[in-house]
């Protein structure tokens, strides 16, 4: 089964230009959409209290969906990731038109949904502690939240995802699709990935090794 699925948060939001969208897409891939699944929800909302829940339970092997990009699935990255492992776990497929992704059973699809979980854990566990972590000292010095007018900030906002940047690179994630997951520009991305020498042959090689262990 073919599905395209369509998600805008507000009634104010139409759904033709994502139906659109697809259509076009399927038509230049010679493909046909046997059903149409379309909501008007929050991203945010639980994905067993939306329409895309009963998808995720009804769905078989080598079901294709295709939506016009990541955010549609969810709003938060622990939210796509959790999307993308029961869809991988079925057997089924998500293509993505706007983010170009191809996600299915193959070893570049395994390997970048483990660095979106990688992301995830990085997100959850280092930035977010860490974060809290300043702020919460920085009050009790008694100190002024944020950075102080002309100062820059040292700190890349990608420290510490070294090793999931890199299996993006690796499955063929370009720059703009990492600054996006990541909420930051494309220049900090191409800086990070030059400074921290991640795209070059050593350390795609043994991020190779790596993938063929997941």
């Amino acid at each position: 089964m073919l599905y395209g699925y369509i998600r805008v948060s507000t009634d104010k939001q139409s759904v033709e230009n994502q139906r659109f969208e697809i259509t076009e897409f399927c038509k230049n891939q010679e493909l046909k959409i046997d059903k149409w699944i379309e909501e008007t929800i929050s991203g945010t909302v639980e994905v067993q209290r939306r329409e895309l829940g009963k998808l995720l339970s009804n769905i078989n092997k080598d079901d294709l969906i295709i939506c016009s990009e990541l955010s549609r699935l969810g709003r938060n990255l622990f939210m796509i990731m959790s999307i993308l492992n029961i869809l991988m776990e079925k057997g089924a497929k998500v293509w993505t038109i706007k983010d170009g992704y191809r996600l299915g059973d193959d070893i570049q699809s395994k390997v970048l949904a483990f660095a979106f979980g990688l992301s995830a854990e990085i997100e959850r566990n280092l930035i977010s502690q860490r974060t809290k972590e300043a702020l919460a000292l920085r009050k009790k010095e008694g100190k002024l939240l944020g950075r102080p007018k002309g100062k820059t900030n040292k700190k890349c906002k990608l420290d510490g995802a070294e090793l999931s940047v890199s299996f993006m690179i690796f499955a063929g994630t370009n720059i703009n699709q990492i600054a996006k997951l990541y909420g930051t520009h494309r220049n900090t991305v191409k800086r990070f990935i030059a400074k921290k020498k991640l795209a070059e042959h050593e350390n795609l090689e043994n991020v190779r090794k790596m993938g063929e262990q997941y």
